[in-house]
């Protein structure tokens, strides 16, 4: 009997951003607690900080189906309808890449003075903590580095296993039993480690039979950790 040959065909990533779909474990649990107490914020406002993909934009989702917020990147500010913005709960994403733009600060710090003089909360998401910014409007330097801060630090086994399952899902591929945990146990503890491995197993896994198993996992990470220092030679 002749069986067809898998063809590879990428399918499209879908990320799940539900709630059911945030893992708690004990190294993001406090900013997780800190975003569901959005109600005792001080001056109703707070900067969720964690590396690329830690779940900010995940969160950000969470907290904005729960409280009605909008969602607008940093660097689209510039062109947006502040005083309507401000008129509900806003969520502003990724500050931090957008510091130095002097159009976009000073649309940020209009933004935020609207929404604490509305009593609107204001989430706003970065990698680095506000100090880090290059922040060129003293005003609004000030006023983010006096804002409270949730961060989201690199995760520990448990929620490494969960993000690697969640990212597998996303792709709608399915390893074998024993992939996720040898990852663990073998890869670097980062959100970054964990997507570059994903979407390096995802692309070798296309046309096989079996798709990713542990001997396919393996050869990725030995790839994935040899490419910097190959770079470094």
């Amino acid at each position: 009997m002749i069986r067809p040959k898998q063809l590879p065909l990428p399918l499209p990533v879908r990320a799940a951003l539900g709630r059911e779909d945030y893992f708690v474990s004990r190294s993001n649990g406090l900013a997780v607690a800190l975003l569901d107490d959005w109600q005792s914020w001080p001056n109703g406002k707070m900067i969720l900080v964690g590396p690329a993909g830690a779940g900010k934009t995940h969160l950000a989702h969470v907290w904005a189906a729960e409280t009605g917020a909008a969602i607008v990147p940093a660097a689209d500010l510039p062109g947006a309808d502040i005083p309507a913005l401000a008129r509900g709960p806003i969520c502003v994403e990724d500050a931090d890449r957008s510091a130095g733009d002097r159009e976009t600060e000073e649309a940020l710090f209009h933004l935020h003075n609207l929404a604490l003089a509305e009593r609107q909360p204001l989430l706003v998401t970065a990698r680095s903590a506000p100090r880090h910014w290059p922040l060129v409007v003293a005003d609004l330097k000030s006023r983010m580095e006096g804002t409270q801060t949730a961060t989201l630090p690199d995760p520990d086994d448990t929620l490494l296993a969960a993000v690697l399952a969640k990212l597998l899902a996303d792709r709608q591929v399915v390893p074998t039993p024993d992939v996720i945990p040898y990852l663990v146990r073998h890869m670097s503890r980062s959100f970054a480690m964990a997507r570059d491995l994903v979407d390096a197993l995802d692309a070798n896994a296309m046309g096989r039979p079996r798709g990713i198993t542990r001997a396919l996992a393996r050869d990725v990470l030995a790839r994935l950790e040899a490419a910097p220092k190959k770079r470094a030679e």
